[in-house]
């Protein structure tokens, strides 16, 4: 009996410091959501400034998408090959803020002057990367949607045949295969002070140009379309196209769905421990705090 109690109590007090942990986790996790929410807030003008660009840069993609039967002699359904040109305006502004935020995180760390202290912290890398994302999420979110409703109202767009789950859930996976790919290219800034933001924007660039954003990626030479099929963003922009034009059900969107998954499953444990290998390297070779 007395075992009993002794092996109950050392259950017990096992459940508790795990408890412990989780809550710490889950404190830390927030820490670095919010630092980055007060860190939007301190520069709350240049976000402003920021959806104006993204605004305008959606009216010019429906205005192009509009002046088409103005410049050529082609008979097109104007208002399918808008929506098409917007969606992926859309879908990029969100998934590039969240590639941004994610991949320039070191670079932020490095502005802020608090890397060492950062870095120095008694805090699993993976916490920090993954409170970041959450709030590049939300804040990617948030300003797709103010876009997605001020380009509605000009353009006078119909969501009559939009299935929303369909692309609520293509986003999701979008989402969490593109954390995977920020932390992978935050590698960069850590590794290389000196061209490591540089070489984001250049990855960003190539994503851009290989997943799709404006046009089939059929049109692309053949072995730049073996790259987008390793590109999240590719299947992201096909899914939720056919879940907004054509209102596709999630059955129908498999063929999108399943690589999600796979860039999902891959690359956040991938980035993490690619992550974690460049921190080692940068404090041994004296790389986190220099600046040039």
């Amino acid at each position: 009996m007395l075992y009993k109690k002794e092996k109950y109590g050392e259950e017990k007090e096992k459940k508790k410091e795990k408890e412990k942990r989780v809550r710490r986790r889950i404190i830390q996790l927030l820490a670095f959501f919010f630092r980055e929410l007060d860190m939007k807030k301190r520069s709350y003008a240049w976000q402003l400034v920021w959806l104006v660009y993204d605004l305008m840069w959606a009216l010019s993609v429906g205005f192009l998408g509009m002046g088409v039967k103005s410049v050529t002699s082609v008979n097109i359904d104007t208002q399918s090959y808008v929506l098409y040109l917007l969606v992926g305006s859309f879908i990029w502004t969100y998934l590039s803020s969240l590639f941004y935020i994610v991949s320039w995180s070191i670079t932020w760390e490095r502005w802020e002057g608090t890397i060492e202290y950062t870095f120095m912290a008694p805090v699993k890398r993976i916490i920090q990367l993954v409170g970041n994302s959450i709030f590049a999420i939300l804040y990617g979110l948030v300003r797709m949607i103010v876009v997605f409703v001020l380009a509605s109202v000009v353009f006078n767009i119909s969501l009559a045949n939009v299935n929303f789950v369909s692309a609520g859930v293509i986003l999701v996976l979008a989402s969490i295969s593109f954390i995977g790919f920020g932390m992978i290219a935050a590698i960069l800034p850590l590794i290389s002070p000196e061209f490591g933001d540089k070489t984001v924007i250049m990855i960003e660039a190539v994503i851009m140009t290989v997943s799709g954003i404006f046009y089939p990626i059929s049109v692309l030479p053949v072995f730049v379309q073996y790259i987008s099929k390793v590109i999240p963003a590719t299947y992201a922009l096909e899914g939720i196209r056919q879940a907004v034009i054509k209102g596709a059900d999630l059955i129908s969107l498999w063929p999108q769905i399943w690589p999600l998954l796979v860039l999902g499953v891959v690359l956040i444990p991938l980035g993490d421990f690619m992550f974690r290998l460049a921190e080692r390297h940068a404090k041994k070779t004296g790389k986190l705090k220099r600046n040039g």
